[in-house]
């Protein structure tokens, strides 16, 4: 029986490219210059993924600014002051803030997705990020003339039509990041906020079909940028029963990471409901060791222990690059993990095929 594998998204950029966004940034470069940097970017991106042998590919993110800010491209009423969320390194990183209403996309996921369709044949996966990460873009202090509960009807209504797009222009699947879900547990232990998380996210996925909620998954982690995460201290059981609450048919369930994959892997085994998949993460995108194709096979041959290998599919913890500035992980050693992860994921679907 054949286990689907599948990229979490971002792969880390070209040093041209990453030195491009800066410029971009800092106006020192003329749009059409930085335009012509990321697509050749995007083309070696989907070029070498297809080496890997990898079924299911990505655009890498390479045209994101990152990976929870792009539908924020373009928009004037939002200024740089928003929620800080803070590493286990010390450094940080800073979301927007919404200065007015109404709220809405500037930049929506399908036109990553529409340009690398250019230039595949391969399915691609496309990432969103999630309505629950988006709404930290409120101020507690709130917003002149427009009420939190506009803007969510407004977020809902906007996270659906960029899903609702990628599935119409043919993505094999849309990833929604809730990389946030495991570090709410850390702002708010009691769990109410996860679940104010949860349920904003599926007022959101409720607006598809079964069938289509099964092209729908959603990506846990806890957080992965600069080689260092935001809430990895935060206990994977306090998370699951209540991520899967959620009305998708996929999960991304970082792993390879994890102290004890085992306790992980009984929790997912109590949560999981016969009609969803869970791709457990068996690449590390932090440690710079490159896993072997065996290694990979056993991750997978252990969790294959605790979860139907019908409801079993493989990914890699996290995007390797969530930001167009992280320069932690090089292309070559992303690739080659990639490659890993495809080959072990083969290797373990023959050793448990029936004799």
């Amino acid at each position: 029986m054949p286990i689907s594998t599948e990229p979490i998204g971002s792969i880390p950029r070209p040093a041209e490219l990453v030195a491009a966004w800066s410029d971009r940034r800092a106006g020192r470069i003329p749009v059409h210059e930085f335009e012509r940097i990321a697509e050749r970017a995007l083309a070696d991106t989907i070029r070498r993924f297809e080496e890997t042998g990898s079924p299911v590919i990505t655009d890498g993110e390479q045209t994101k600014p990152s990976f929870a800010t792009y539908p924020l491209e373009g928009l004037a009423n939002i200024a740089a002051d928003g929620v800080v969320i803070p590493f286990g390194d010390g450094h940080t990183r800073q979301l927007p803030r919404l200065t007015s209403g109404p709220f809405h996309y500037g930049t929506y996921a399908s036109t990553y997705f529409a340009a690398a369709r250019r230039l595949t044949a391969l399915p691609i996966k496309q990432a969103v990020i999630s309505a629950s990460a988006l709404s930290l873009l409120y101020p507690d202090s709130g917003v002149p003339g427009y009420s939190r509960d506009a803007f969510l009807a407004d977020l809902v209504d906007e996270a659906v039509a960029d899903i609702r797009q990628c599935l119409s222009y043919g993505a094999d699947s849309v990833q929604i990041d809730f990389t946030e879900g495991r570090l709410s547990l850390k702002l708010d232990p009691s769990g109410g906020l996860l679940e104010n998380f949860v349920a904003l996210n599926n007022r959101v996925v409720d607006h598809f079909s079964p069938q289509q909620r099964q092209r729908i998954g959603v990506h846990t982690c806890p957080g992965g940028d600069q080689d260092a995460t935001h809430s990895a201290d935060v206990d994977y059981t306090g998370l699951l029963p209540t991520l899967f609450q959620l009305h998708a048919g996929r999960f991304y369930v970082q792993l390879a990471s994890e102290k004890d994959p085992e306790r992980v892997l009984a929790t997912l085994r109590q949560h999981v409901q016969p009609d969803q998949m869970v791709f457990i993460g068996v690449i590390d995108p932090i440690n710079p060791a490159v896993e072997t194709p065996d290694l990979v096979r056993d991750r997978i041959l252990l969790a294959a222990k605790y979860l139907p290998v019908s409801q079993l599919g493989t990914t890699d913890d996290c995007g390797f690059s969530p930001f167009a500035d992280d320069t932690s992980t090089s292309r070559d050693i992303a690739f080659q993990k990639i490659r890993s992860r495809v080959e072990g994921t083969n290797r373990a679907a023959r050793e448990l095929e029936p004799s």
